[in-house]
């Protein structure tokens, strides 16, 4: 349902409106009491300032008593700020203004917190063409809590989706509340003063390379990870733990979860709620949760699935703030009245089907894992608890520890998002671990995940790569009622690359990841100085290196040279350098250290195996490098640890592959943060009007959607500066462009080589829209068959700048257009002329526009 019309052309003023909306809003405080909201026919939850759940939905009709009687209780002031006046008849004249039904010229939105309605907006249409007038009213005690802006923000996206190009309000000189919140929407903002009016015309930003929308989106991404963090801290910095479902049996899960929380120490109040028992690990029990002398922060609930709901309810009633649902097998109608109900009374959910939550600084282990983390620098969210368990286990072996940890099983509310804000935050995690298998928000996530892989390093592994790992990943898990299937591996890809995500493919591989991560700095460059005592093994990790996007460092002269002084005869000492198994400890370190010091070294790897005559591993601890340093200990029980030095660590592997995997990562990580996020460009020659106009004429006559005609194909892409060519059968390298639209992720834009190269390589790459020119320029050099295209292997280079273009054409072209459900350019001949496209097809689908970035709970 539409929350505005698109109000465009200059309307006519329907009957019974108010004499020229206002913006109002002013600091009071005033209780009041309002009657029970009708069920919401549509609407979303979303965050206040202070982390406040509240609803946000179009007002109707069989509203109008509840704004009249919000209008009633307001104060004088308020009253005043609102309509210039204080006029008794103003409640029932405004109320039947707000609630007439929607329609092109009208539309209005109401905020309930609960069953009070505390907030509404509303827009008419002004006198210029495609221009709303907006007005606001926010009950007294709700004000500085972020109602206005929380419906501004609505307002103006809806605004946007309906093509409308500006906003309009008035406002009193002296009402500076809400000029705060005009001043803080993040639009620039036209004021005009008159008589002590403030006429204010914001212009909203339409164009999606425009400076003005990155510019707004990052202002609304600031107050929504505000007000997320705000409602996360009852969750995860919780003053009090309640536990429902602990019985007498210790092989229980409730029972072990609270036994956990007990001895790990938690420095909080603990309730328990058992009507049956009278202590449980030492603490008394309550008959029910209405029963706690204070609200609880947090409440872990394991009971049978079929009373969830009910004992959310109660805990709603009892004032709690966050549910941890263990319980698992709870149905799709069930999940619906269980959020349904955490978000009436404003709690957060992780769960259900899932093990639990741990924040070790604090002492709280809320899980049935085995045993309780040591506090430290990795936060961990897991959608798996088995994967969890591991993970937790691999962190506590290694001494990296845990910041805070959750188990979001099948992961109805708190997601990946909420605790990637969290981490940025805390001033704790140094190392955030996702192991997720469905996206609620993926452009929010690629968003979060970019701004805080900046700060620190963000770890995956991307689960259901196969066709059987998908149909697992749908099976092992209950969906949230919103959610979609499984994603597929190319979109996983392209989300992580794009966030700068380190992407693992296995669990081993993640765990040797962050130990090198945990532990090292990161490299400059991916010239890695070999030194072993074996001079096999010293070609394997050779060989690992190369396979892993690594070089070895050839040596420098004076380096060569003081080797060679240094090491027995025999030793080699270009690179790999082979000390031979006799040589001594205090030698090997030396090496070390030299091999360092070389300017053509940008990582030193120690391989080592144990010999009659000593070993090596004491030295490489005590080796002081001022460049990243890695072992492999071929003779080591674990897959990998972490030697302890005296001011360092040093991650040593089992194998070579395994080390070399690890400083791959580490260095193309240590590039993506070291390259610039690129920039959205503008564009010459786009005529998206015309683009709409086309789309909307084929939808018109074909309800269902399906596949452009030639022409039509030609004059789409036309408006966008893309031009078909007859070049077919030329000479040149043919690539592909294309573009998928998910349900979830939007759409995606596919580069790969075609013709005889993709025959022999599985050769293409992905990225979310819109499209960076960093963006472009990656997907060109990421390809397999880049050396091709930038004539390193004895062909002419292409001009890959027309390539970019390209691309960035179609990332504007689907991005615009969310009604194309498939685009597919091929083949594009790419030569030193330019991208020539050949043949290329589209096929249309209807669909409702929706804002990714609208500030919403799930």
């Amino acid at each position: 349902t539409s929350l505005l019309s698109s109000a465009i052309g200059n309307l006519p003023p329907p009957p019974t409106l108010m004499p020229r909306s206002k913006a109002t809003w002013v600091g009071m405080s005033q209780s009041c009491q309002q009657p029970p909201s009708p069920a919401p026919a549509s609407g979303v939850y979303a965050l206040l300032t202070d982390g406040t759940t509240v609803l946000i939905r179009p007002a109707g009709p069989a509203d109008e008593a509840a704004v009249r009687l919000m209008h009633e209780q307001m104060s004088p002031d308020n009253i005043y700020f609102r309509f210039f006046n204080v006029s008794k008849l103003s409640a029932v004249r405004e109320a039947k203004r707000v609630t007439r039904p929607a329609s092109r010229d009208h539309g209005a939105l109401l905020a309930w917190l609960g069953d009070r309605l505390v907030g509404l907006a509303s827009y008419e249409p002004a006198d210029e063409p495609g221009v709303a007038e907006i007005a606001f009213a926010v009950t007294d005690d709700m004000h500085g809590r972020g109602v206005a802006t929380l419906l501004l923000d609505h307002l103006i996206s809806e605004g946007r989706l309906r093509g409308l190009r500006a906003f309009s309000a008035q406002t009193l000189a002296s009402n500076a509340a809400m000029l705060r919140v005009f001043a803080g929407a993040g639009l620039a903002a036209k004021r005009r003063v008159s008589h002590g009016v403030i006429d204010l015309t914001f212009p909203l930003p339409i164009d999606e390379a425009s400076e003005a929308l990155r510019d707004y989106l990052d202002t609304v991404s600031l107050r929504e990870r505000q007000a997320d963090i705000a409602s996360l801290r009852y969750l995860l910095e919780p003053r009090s733990v309640a536990v429902i479902g602990a019985s007498r049996n210790p092989a229980g899960v409730g029972h072990a979860i609270l036994r956990n929380i007990v001895t790990a120490g938690f420095r909080g109040q603990i309730f328990v709620i058992n009507p049956r028992a009278g202590t449980i690990e030492g603490l008394p029990c309550l008959p029910s949760i209405s029963e706690v002398p204070q609200p609880p922060d947090v409440v872990v609930i394991a009971v049978p699935a079929a009373g969830v709901v009910e004992v959310a309810r109660e805990c709603g009633l009892a004032g709690a703030r966050a549910l941890v649902i263990v319980t698992a097998g709870i149905d799709v109608a069930t999940g619906s009245e269980l959020l349904a109900t955490c978000r009436q009374h404003g709690m957060r959910l992780v769960g259900p089907n899932c093990f639990g939550i741990a924040v070790p600084r604090l002492g709280l282990s809320a899980t049935f894992a085995g045993a309780t983390p040591p506090a430290g620098k990795a936060g961990l969210i897991v959608q798996s608890g088995g994967i969890g368990i591991a993970v937790l286990e691999h962190l506590s072996r290694l001494g990296i520890g845990v910041s805070s940890f959750a188990s979001v099983g099948d992961k109805f509310d708190v997601s990946s998002n909420d605790l990637l804000m969290w981490w940025e935050q805390d001033q704790v995690t140094r190392l955030g671990i996702l192991y997720v298998e469905s996206f609620g928000s993926p452009r929010k996530f690629a968003s979060t995940a970019r701004r805080v892989g900046r700060q620190f390093p963000v770890l995956t592994v991307i689960g259901g790569r196969s066709p059987a790992g998908r149909q697992a990943a749908a099976s092992h898990t209950t969906p949230p009622p919103d959610a979609t299937a499984t994603t597929a591996l190319i979109t996983q890809e392209a989300l992580f690359g794009q966030a700068g995500v380190i992407a693992a493919t296995s669990l081993g591989e993640l765990v040797d990841t962050a130990a090198l991560l945990a532990a090292q700095p990161l490299p400059r460059g991916n010239r890695v100085g070999i030194v072993t005592n074996a001079g096999g093994a010293g070609v394997l990790a050779a060989d690992a290196c190369g396979e892993h996007g690594l070089r070895v460092a050839t040596l420098s002269g004076p380096v060569i040279d003081r080797l060679t002084e240094l090491l027995p005869g025999g030793a080699v000492v270009a690179g790999p350098v082979d000390a031979t198994p006799v040589v001594d400890g205090d030698s090997f370190r030396s090496c070390l250290e030299i091999v360092a010091g070389d300017d053509e070294v940008d990582t030193v790897m120690a391989v080592t195996v144990r010999t009659a005559l000593g070993d090596l591993a004491p030295q490489v601890t005590v080796a002081g490098l001022a460049k990243p340093l890695v072992a492999v200990m071929l003779d080591q029980q674990e897959s990998v640890r972490l030697l302890h030095g005296a001011e360092h660590q040093v991650p040593a592997y089992l194998y070579p592959e395994s080390a070399a995997r690890a400083l791959g990562h580490a260095v193309r990580y240590a590039n993506w943060l070291a390259s610039s996020p690129g920039v959205i460009p503008e564009l010459d020659g786009i005529d998206a009007g015309r683009a709409r106009a086309i789309v909307a004429d084929f939808l018109a006559g074909q309800r269902l959607g399906g596949w452009l005609p030639a022409g039509l194909v030609a004059g789409l892409l036309g408006c966008y500066g893309i031009r078909q060519s007859d070049q077919a059968g030329q000479a040149g390298i043919e690539v592909r462009v294309a573009v998928m639209n998910e349900p979830v992720f939007g759409p995606v834009v596919v580069f790969g080589a075609s013709g005889p190269v993709s025959s022999v390589l599985e050769d293409k790459i992905a990225r979310l829209t819109p499209l960076t020119d960093t963006d472009a320029a990656e997907m060109i050099s990421g390809l397999q068959a880049a050396p091709l295209l930038l004539g390193q292997r004895g062909g002419s280079a292409v001009r890959t700048e027309a390539i970019t273009g390209l691309l960035l054409r179609v990332s504007r072209l689907a991005d615009d257009l969310a009604e194309i459900a498939e685009l597919d350019l091929h083949p594009v001949i790419a030569s030193a002329s330019g991208a020539a496209v050949t043949a290329a097809r589209i096929r249309l689908t209807p669909v409702e526009p929706a804002d990714p970035f609208l500030r919403r709970l799930r």
